[in-house]
């Protein structure tokens, strides 16, 4: 019987035998196997929108950043009871990735090469630093500039210079007009008055906006100790550090756009300062590398807890306690979520400018290719009434007809006399 049920209906054994005993799947109706979500829709929603504000963090740093968030959510959302407070503080990395995971957005990187001219003279005293490095106190900086062109060098545009801290993971950002030397210089002055502690090193790369007089007569000619190092020459892994937060910090937040009008210089100078660097050093838990194992072709790495880098500051022995008050005092002082909503509200200014900035540069385009296509149909306008044009004066000899000057597909055959001995 089996043999003739399975032959008419084109089952597979096993699935008539259970077929016949009532023991069929019901498909999408069946009950899911195993235990059930201990989390409902209130735990989700709250996870959800703290996970948003902050950034998309990985579940390992999401844990410690429920902590820090729970009470901002809750003076702009409305309170919660203590037992799904519980439950929110109480769910393991794992079970978070598991509840963010459908929110989830996948997207893609572009990584490029920064590259420009060098100073001889300064390579000879600034030395190579390489390697893993190991610090007990905050002030060894990396730094790099990310440029803004769209993917074109030419004219002026935005750059944004980065630095970051070795020990702390504390990052500052400053939005430059151009990537000379003096709009460097300005930069990490105003970097340097943000920093809740002194710069003790510098780390770039070898960009000529680095290296240069005015960042040597910066650094090395003030009444102060830095010691400044560079990377090696095309080996981007020595700067390991500002080259993440490059994309973390800078990239997820504007793009790869072009910044072309100056006005967005003081408008990105103003959220970086103002809303997006708060809310990344003192609510936005990292983590550090602690060590590498390799196991044939396979590498194990081993991270410390998450904590943000004003947490790292804090519990530093070589970080003063007037330092530690001034840290403290600044973040009870801010709301992650009103920064969160902050960022929002400039990033939307500074975009209706760039799609301004756009359009007129369409507009632009599409009048040239016009202007081109009218120059081709002998001055005639696409109604078909020729327009005037004005000889302007010219001081230099005539050139011959334009088609000549002009690339042809067809060029024209030369006969060449050829000597056959």
């Amino acid at each position: 019987m089996i043999d003739e049920v399975s032959d008419t209906l084109g089952w597979n054994r096993k699935h008539t035998i259970k077929a016949l005993n009532g023991k069929v799947s019901m498909g999408s109706k069946a009950k899911k196997r195993g235990s059930k979500p201990s989390y409902g829709e209130e735990e989700v929603k709250i996870i959800v929108m703290i996970w948003k504000r902050s950034e998309q963090p990985c579940g390992v740093r999401l844990k410690q950043t429920l902590p820090l968030w729970l009470e901002s959510y809750q003076a702009h959302h409305g309170k919660i009871t203590p037992c799904v407070a519980q439950k929110v503080l109480g769910y393991s990395p794992r079970t978070l990735e598991r509840i963010t995971a459908p929110h989830r957005v996948s997207g893609s990187g572009r990584r490029g090469r920064k590259t420009g001219r060098t100073s001889n003279r300064i390579k000879q005293f600034v030395p190579i630093r390489c390697g893993p490095q190991a610090f007990d106190e905050p002030g060894w900086m990396e730094a790099d500039t990310v440029s803004h062109g769209g993917g074109s060098s030419s004219g002026w545009f935005l750059w944004s210079l980065t630095l970051t801290d070795f020990h702390s993971g504390w990052t500052e950002v400053s939005a430059l007009w151009g990537n000379s030397g003096g709009e460097v210089r300005g930069g990490l002055e105003r970097i340097e008055k943000r920093l809740p502690f002194a710069m003790l090193g510098f780390d770039c790369d070898n960009g000529s906006e680095f290296l240069n007089e005015v960042m040597e007569d910066y650094l090395l000619r003030k009444k102060r100790n830095i010691q400044w190092t560079r990377s090696r020459a095309y080996k981007k892994n020595d700067q390991a550090h500002v080259e993440q937060k490059n994309f973390t910090h800078v990239r997820q937040l504007l793009g790869y756009g072009r910044f072309g009008d100056l006005t967005l210089k003081q408008q990105v100078e103003d959220l970086y300062a103002k809303a997006w660097l708060p809310l990344r050093n003192y609510f936005t838990p990292v983590m550090k590398l602690v060590k590498k194992q390799r196991h044939g072709s396979k590498i194990s790495r081993f991270y410390d807890s998450p904590a943000t880098p004003c947490d790292r500051l804090l519990v530093c022995a070589k970080v003063s306690e007037e330092a530690k008050a001034k840290l403290r005092a600044t973040r009870r002082g801010l709301d992650p979520m009103e920064l969160a909503a902050d960022v929002e509200r400039r990033l939307g200014e500074i975009f209706e400018i760039v799609e301004r900035i756009e359009e007129e540069r369409a507009e632009m385009l599409a009048w040239a290719e016009e202007k081109d296509e009218i120059g081709k149909n002998g001055g005639a306008c696409p109604q078909g009434v020729s327009a005037s044009v004005a000889i302007a004066p010219c001081a230099y000899t005539p050139c011959g007809h334009a088609g000549k000057l002009a690339k042809v597909a067809n060029k024209e055959e030369k006969t060449i006399n050829r000597r056959v001995s």
